[in-house]
């Protein structure tokens, strides 16, 4: 006697499927019964965006619309004016400096950014909270602190 091809996974994995199935169908007939019982609608047919950038359903009032001038639109940075420069030189502190290794961060007053620093780039000796002034230069990793001084 031969014996059955049929083993126990294959007839487990065969009632889960014929489950999902069951499962999917029910589903289906179920929406189909919720949208016969709302009148046969979809929900909103159409949507639109408010003027403050929520769906609705009802269009927006055309009178409340606001008329933007295309050459108005600036993209990018704008332009500096000749007369205003920028003081190239900064104030911060030192949070962080390894006189063995030859190399710190001072944190700028200004904006909190934290900058490298490097002893190649001292004019004054300096130690961690020192109150320091100096410029930036651009490094392989981002902007440098060059030319500190301590005030």
């Amino acid at each position: 006697m031969a014996k059955s091809q049929q083993t126990f996974n294959k007839s487990e994995k065969e009632k889960k499927r014929l489950k999902k199935r069951e499962d999917k169908r029910k589903k289906m007939e179920a929406r189909k019964a919720e949208k016969e019982a709302n009148g046969g609608s979809d929900g909103i047919q159409f949507a639109y965006v408010d003027f403050n950038g929520n769906l609705v359903d009802t269009p927006p009032d055309p009178e409340m619309r606001e008329k933007i001038d295309a050459e108005e639109i600036v993209l990018g940075v704008p332009k500096k004016v000749e007369g205003e420069e920028e003081d190239p030189v900064r104030k911060g502190k030192v949070s962080f400096f390894d006189t063995s290794k030859g190399f710190g961060f001072i944190i700028d007053t200004e904006n909190n950014e934290k900058y490298f620093c490097h002893v190649s780039g001292l004019i004054d000796q300096i130690a961690e909270n020192d109150k320091v002034s100096f410029e930036l230069e651009k490094g392989m990793k981002g902007m440098n602190a060059v030319k500190v001084k301590k005030i």
